[in-house]
């Protein structure tokens, strides 16, 4: 019961975001990786929420 509870939970937080799902470890590498990279170098001093555009 406990697990069934768990994944409507889940299932509803994923439609909160704009994207309509959950993040993936992908999707944070894909952002480490362009702020390691050349494309990144003028991003400093910045917040950079990787979220889905949950506010």
């Amino acid at each position: 019961m406990y697990f069934e509870q768990s994944t409507e939970i889940i299932e509803r937080l994923s439609k909160l975001a704009p994207l309509e799902r959950l993040g993936q470890l992908g999707d944070i590498a894909n952002v480490v990786t362009f702020l390691a990279s050349p494309d990144g170098a003028w991003v400093n001093d910045q917040v950079l929420r990787a979220n889905s555009g949950i506010v």
